[in-house]
């Protein structure tokens, strides 16, 4: 009897997903630790002194979160509208904020108690900053003014009102006591010395700026707004690079791996991850919700992500002794031996061979009983529609090879039909599997065509209809993309043929006739 031949499955090519050490490292930050707050989440800042405790501005209050413990820790509520933007100074002691008020108003961070209110702003003051000597408060207001106020004598130094619209972005240069930068829903970004009490550059984004960072070296800075962040070079006053990565707005931006990597938030719900060097992605990060807020600790100890419906995501980054320590327990659990498979027979010995019972899948033994239809039934249930739709395909194409499709497909009614049109309408457009799914398709019509007159069956090729639609609405569109593309290549070589004719008569024209 001849034996039956498994069944051999046909691969089709898939992406690899490339893993890098970039992956590997930043997966090794934990299972966030998920708080619910009343408002959405404005502005986190992680302090810059261990244990790296988190400020999280959120509706009337900032509030403190311990990174040791994953508990709050303190609560700022002098706040009789919204808070906005609570930042650390570089020593921990003193957090600033904005307010909805237009009050900036200071705070000791282990009293808990509020130390300066500076009133001038005539609205919502959305971000603030301290200065890198720790003595002056930079606020940037929706009343379209950049204020510069002194700690001690609670007054302001300084008002910048160059601006034309809300300034919800606001950055600190590290390297310099006097430089600093404003972004504006004006789309402009200006470059400010605290010395000459104006601008000293002006650069457009081109849409409202919702967040601006100065590298620390003070060398250059980036501009984010709409789905785009910009790079510019302030010496040279021009635009270095620009990157999209995003497909809507983002809100947030600061600096990882003590500034060699730069991350970047946005309302898609994604956390983008730049290598500083090259501006590529080498790394993303999936959140629930749109993202408002982003800040990483020092060393990248943990990363705080704040999102519109109130939600705060604290990650703790793992240490990697202790991952490498897990894959060994992991790897010495699951080590065994088995003995006498080292031994080998001597000449005098009879071998008796072993004969194994082959295992076959169910399709494959329904193809070997010539049982079509189920074997077809076996492969369109749901799991195997979504994880392996080769295998389903693979199917098909024997029936087909036997003449058995239309048997198989014959006779179907209720979800046994259902299933068939679900896996034809879904994959009808991929490139892999549209040549055998036309087949089937024109094999449905030819069978269940007569029972058009039933709601259920009309309804469901009604949706096979508009599936096609689309198909024949894309393969229209590439090719009037086709000949728009064909007639550029023809302009292009064209123009190089006339250049190619004309040079020989150049040539021969600057060449002296000899008398």
């Amino acid at each position: 009897m001849t034996e039956f031949k498994p069944l051999e499955v046909f691969e089709y090519p898939r992406p690899g997903v490339q893993i890098t050490e970039e992956n590997l490292y930043w997966k090794n930050l934990g299972f966030p630790c998920a708080f619910k707050e009343f408002g959405a989440i404005d502005y986190i800042d992680f302090s810059p002194q261990e244990p790296y405790n988190a400020a999280v501005a959120c509706s009337a209050k900032v509030q403190i979160y311990s990174t040791a413990n994953n508990k709050l820790q303190s609560s700022f509520s002098r706040f009789k509208q919204a808070a906005y933007g609570g930042v650390f100074r570089k020593d921990g002691n003193l957090l600033v904020a904005g307010s909805e008020d237009g009050f900036l108003r200071l705070f000791e961070v282990k009293m808990s108690r509020l130390l300066r209110i500076f009133k001038g702003h005539k609205a919502a003051t959305h971000r603030c900053n301290f200065t890198p000597d720790g003595v002056k408060i930079l606020s940037f207001s929706d009343d379209k003014t950049v204020g510069l106020w002194d700690i001690p004598t609670e007054t302001r130094l300084k008002s910048f009102d160059e601006h034309k619209d809300y300034i919800r972005a606001g950055a600190v240069s590290q390297s310099s006591q006097d430089l600093f930068i404003s972004g504006s829903y004006d789309h402009t970004v200006k470059l400010y010395d605290t010395r000459t009490g104006s601008s000293v550059m002006t650069v457009d984004h081109g849409v409202p700026v919702e967040s601006v960072l100065m590298f620390p070296s003070g060398g250059l800075f980036i501009s984010a707004g709409g789905t785009s962040l910009k790079v510019w070079d302030p010496v040279a006053g021009r635009l270095l690079s620009q990157v999209i990565q995003h497909h809507k707005t983002i809100t947030s931006l600061c600096f990882a791996s003590n500034g060699r990597r730069l991350m970047s938030g946005s309302l898609d719900r994604h956390i983008k991850i730049y290598d500083v060097t090259s501006y590529e992605v080498v790394h993303t990060l999936n959140y629930p919700s749109p993202i408002l807020s982003i800040a990483v600790a020092p060393d990248d100890k943990a990363v705080g992500v704040g999102m519109t419906d109130g939600l705060f995501s604290l990650r703790h980054m793992k240490a990697p002794k202790a991952a490498e320590e897990t894959k060994q327990k992991k790897s010495t659990f699951y080590q065994y031996r088995l003995y006498g498979t080292d031994f080998k027979p001597t000449d005098s010995d009879v071998v008796v061979p072993e004969k194994k019972k082959k295992i076959y899948k169910q399709y494959e033994t329904y193809l070997r009983s010539f049982e079509s239809s189920k074997a077809l039934d076996t492969v369109l249930k749901d799991k195997i529609q979504r994880d392996s739709p080769e295998i389903t395909i693979s199917v098909m194409m024997e029936l087909i090879r036997r003449g058995a499709i239309k048997a198989a497909m014959a006779g179907r009614e209720g979800e046994s039909l259902l299933q068939l049109l679900k896996f034809v309408t879904k994959y009808i457009g991929d490139p892999r599997f549209m040549r055998v799914l036309i087949d089937i398709g024109l094999i449905l019509l030819e069978l269940y065509g007569p029972k058009f007159n039933d709601p259920e069956t009309r309804k469901m090729f009604q949706v096979l209809k508009d599936s096609v639609d689309n198909q024949v609405l894309y393969m229209q569109e590439m090719e009037e993309i086709q000949a728009v593309i064909q007639t550029i290549l023809v302009s292009t070589y064209s123009q190089e043929d006339e250049e190619e004719m004309m040079l020989p008569k150049a040539i021969s024209n600057a060449i002296p006739v000899q008398t």
